[in-house]
């Protein structure tokens, strides 16, 4: 059975939208992954729970705010993690909140790395038709990262944040191999696991993408 079109691809993974489709794959995924996700994160873990969460990321483009991307191995097709890019705001920010998680059949195997290379290039590329003037700098793809329609009709952005719990070593120790900055601790930033928690705020914006290149691990953020 061929696999859905892909928006990016990389060595071992490529990035498409989320489907309606991938619910009984994505929320079984999830389930077997509880205990590497908690506490720091909850991806739905029901059909009712995806169909709405789906719905709000599908499409990839950031309209409506935020985009999806499941990462995928490129020899099966399975589902191996995800990254979505949320709370995105133009205008002169040109800014997303980053959310993640691989899956626990993939985790410690780098694909969820190599699939936030993609998601970096494809935010930091220029919107269609806009040739680089909505945001400053242009993304470098890291070694391994692989062309696609992706480089043609990115989401423009030009600063991309992930907020991370201090105690998350691995979802710090991917960013932080990406190239991210560590701006600040935000105290009581986001209601988590029933309580408000304490955030680091990492950052990166688009002139500083792929300068580190891959090969830090992957984490649940």
């Amino acid at each position: 059975m061929p696999f859905p079109p892909y928006l990016a691809e990389g060595d071992r993974v490529a990035l498409r939208p989320f489907r309606a489709a991938d619910g009984p794959e994505f929320t079984a995924r999830v389930r077997e992954s509880r205990g590497l996700h908690h506490p720091w994160l909850s991806p739905p873990d029901t059909l009712e729970a995806y169909e709405p969460y789906a719905a709000r990321l599908s499409g990839g483009d950031g309209d409506g705010g935020r985009a999806g991307f499941l990462v995928c191995e490129r020899a099966t097709g399975a589902i191996a993690g995800f990254v979505n890019v949320n709370n995105i705001v133009r205008g002169a920010f040109q800014c997303g909140a980053l959310g993640y998680g691989a899956f626990a059949h993939a985790a410690g195997r780098g694909l969820l790395g190599e699939g936030l290379d993609l998601v970096l290039a494809h935010a930091f590329a220029p919107l269609a038709g806009d040739g680089g003037g909505s945001r400053a700098g242009a993304a470098g793809a890291g070694p391994g990262t692989q062309t696609g329609p992706a480089d043609k009709a990115g989401l423009g952005l030009h600063r991309l944040e992930a907020n991370i719990q201090p105690g998350n070593t691995a979802s710090i120790g991917l960013v932080r191999s990406r190239g991210f900055r560590l701006e600040g601790l935000s105290p009581d930033f986001l209601f988590v696991d029933g309580a408000w928690r304490d955030h680091e705020r990492w950052a990166i914006t688009a002139g500083a993408a792929g300068a580190s290149g891959p090969g830090g691990p992957d984490g649940a953020g």
